[in-house]
């Protein structure tokens, strides 16, 4: 054991993440399929949620995801440690969904969208927030891919500007733009289509 400490010693930091995952790195990089395994299936639920609001086809979600980690597996010796290693992986993510956004010739209906809504109370709650939900996910929808990118990153991942600028490869204004016109999107759409219900 008294090696397994040296090791994360020397990597600590080199992910920028728990001493862990910085263990990982170095397990990895010396091709140990276990640690790698391990490291497919920490990052296995919230990648593939990021991912389903871009692509929208669990099918083909899934065919990205995989994607995303043989490009870990195969060029983890190219992550220099400058910024998080989540942030590496959530960057090659989001490219592989681009071009699988790019690649769809028709826009998909999500057929999951009503069975997402959380419990509520009273029977008139739960069907309030059914349509709240459906609401919300219609609202969601009718963003692009970039928006729909910023918007989950900063809400469901709780990442800041920065961090999803270099998720998205861009400039951090253009995150912020981004932002500021999904909002607007999507107040606009909830404003009309719930005042009804709330």
């Amino acid at each position: 054991m008294a090696s397994l400490s040296v090791v994360n010693e020397r990597s600590r930091g080199a992910s920028g993440g728990s001493p862990r995952e910085d263990w990982l790195v170095t397990r990895i990089r010396a091709r140990d399929l276990r640690a790698f395994e391990e490291l497919y299936r920490n990052y296995h639920p919230r990648l593939t949620r990021f991912l389903m609001n871009m692509v929208h086809r669990p099918q083909l979600v899934e065919e990205v995801f995989n994607d995303t980690m043989m490009v870990v597996w195969e060029k983890l010796d190219g992550f220099n440690g400058s910024s998080k290693l989540s942030t590496w992986i959530f960057a090659i993510g989001y490219r592989k969904a681009m071009k699988a956004v790019r690649r769809q010739d028709q826009a998909v209906e999500d057929k999951e969208a009503e069975n997402r809504v959380s419990p509520e109370p009273g029977p008139d709650h739960r069907i309030g927030g059914q349509k709240v939900q459906a609401a919300l996910l219609g609202a969601i929808n009718g963003l692009s891919a970039d928006h729909r990118a910023v918007v989950d990153l900063t809400y469901y991942h709780e990442l800041g500007y920065r961090e999803i600028a270099e998720i998205m490869d861009c400039p951090v204004d253009t995150v912020k733009t981004r932002m500021f016109h999904a909002r607007r999107h999507l107040k606009r759409k909830l404003a009309g289509e719930l005042a009804d219900w709330l």
